[in-house]
């Protein structure tokens, strides 16, 4: 299924993109889009059997907002692609890299995203997001890990690198800026996903092409990773992992690196799980 929320930003409504593309309403059977939906497996149930006579919606001029409401954490995974630890001059991480974004950066898939006052490095990274569908403590291993994903969307792990590196401390600073986490436009649930290994990523920016990878160039395949971080931290239902970005980033290109500014537009999508576009203005 392709599950979505409609409307107004933080009064979005739950919705279903049927087989045919058509949109439906699902306000009459959940409450929301949320992890205690994802958690039960009969309400899904319902929601698949009752599909196709759900009401439809007319999509012209709805806002689509991101996939996933009450979202507990947002856990992102750094350095996970091969050829974007290339680009970066970086060592190949030995165990995975972990850092958190606020749940409260992330928005819908065609929003405004921000440019931070004072930024001069805001740059783009289109993302495999996980999201979390069964309680992950201590998965014992990657085969067993899946089986807690409710499903993945598209997600774009915009970041402030001047903020990021070269201000101490962490990374949180780069990273937790407002709109920093657009998410959607669908969760797409894991078993219309037979392989999360097997997903191409592009992204554009002003209509140019920009990264162009496959989840197949992981550090760590996605199993590996919800395994990983399930023995530092509970992951509950509807709690999101960011599973990092392939190569193609602006702090990856030759001097002088094109950095985003306001008026740029940025387009990314994942196959299968669909396609986002913002605008940039300065916050």
């Amino acid at each position: 299924m392709k599950l979505l929320r409609v409307g107004t930003a933080g009064a979005e409504t739950p919705a279903l993109l049927d087989a045919d593309g058509v949109l439906r309403d699902l306000s009459g059977v959940v409450p929301d889009i949320d992890g205690a939906l994802l958690a039960d497996d009969d309400a899904l149930a319902r929601i698949r059997a009752v599909a196709g006579g759900l009401p439809t919606l007319d999509a012209a001029g709805l806002r689509i907002g991101p996939p996933l409401g009450r979202i507990g954490k947002v856990v992102c995974i750094g350095l996970n692609y091969h050829d974007h630890a290339r680009e970066t001059g970086a060592e190949p991480p030995a165990e995975p890299v972990v850092f958190f974004k606020a749940a409260d950066t992330v928005v819908g898939p065609n929003d405004t995203v921000l440019v931070p006052r004072r930024s001069v490095k805001t740059d783009w990274e289109v993302e495999l997001a996980v999201v979390i569908g069964r309680t992950a403590r201590y998965v014992e291993s990657a085969e067993a890990a899946l089986g807690h994903v409710a499903g993945y969307a598209v997600a774009h792990d915009v970041s402030e690198r001047e903020f990021q590196i070269e201000r101490g401390g962490t990374w949180d600073k780069g990273k937790n800026c407002e709109t920093f986490n657009p998410l959607g436009p669908w969760l797409v649930t894991a078993d219309e996903v037979p392989d999360p290994q097997n997903l191409s990523l592009k992204l554009w920016v002003n209509g140019e092409l920009k990264q162009d990878g496959t989840t197949a160039d992981q550090i760590f395949p996605v199993a590996e990773v919800v395994r990983y971080v399930s023995q530092f931290m509970t992951l509950y239902p509807g709690d999101v992992i960011n599973t990092g970005t392939p190569a193609g980033v602006a702090m990856g290109h030759p001097e002088p690196k094109p950095f985003l500014r306001a008026g740029d537009v940025v387009e990314l999508e994942i196959a299968g799980l669909g396609r986002q576009r913002q605008e940039f203005k300065d916050a």
